[in-house]
């Protein structure tokens, strides 16, 4: 699967005159990497899905924060959308330093999931494990894009990451 992943990321950077750099990640919706434009117009950060939902639902992400015009939520940066591509599952974005906040693969639109409250409670309590003394930080996060309309579950320090 991985190797799809790979084809797909490269045939967008094709399309767009850019080479693919270094990885910058990966997890259970995709893989990321640094495409640089051919003529040194600059980076971004392509990312590559493995499933389609996931795909959709950050790029609903990455429009809703572009309409607002949002580059930042208290204090921490926002990938902006710069491209995607249906066909291929890629989303091109920009890099974005520490502190921020991003993959929202696993985010969902004007309501949350659907979880018991057993679920939720159990959800919590790990969060606050790995977010440690940033729990309180994280949570201000959560409450500011819900307000937007953004319910992200997928959390973890990884990508809500303070400096």
């Amino acid at each position: 699967m991985e190797e799809v992943l790979i084809q797909n990321a490269v045939a967008y950077a094709s399309q767009k005159d850019f080479h693919l750099a270094e990885r910058l990640g990966f997890g259970i919706h995709g893989i990321i990497f640094v495409g640089e434009d051919k003529r040194g117009g600059g980076k971004t950060a392509i990312k590559a899905h493995r499933e389609q939902e996931p795909y959709l639902r950050e790029l609903s992400v990455y429009t809703r924060l572009q309409q607002t015009g949002m580059t930042e939520i208290l204090g921490l940066n926002l990938p902006q959308l710069i491209g995607a591509d249906d066909a291929l599952r890629v989303i091109e974005m920009s890099i974005v330093a520490r502190p921020f906040v991003l993959d929202f693969a696993g985010a969902y639109l004007d309501a949350p999931p659907a979880f018991s409250d057993e679920i939720w409670t159990e959800w919590e309590v790990d969060k606050r494990d790995q977010f440690d003394l940033h729990w309180p930080k994280a949570q201000a996060v959560l409450a500011a894009l819900e307000e937007m309309g953004i319910y992200m579950v997928d959390v973890s320090p990884s990508n809500i990451a303070f400096v």
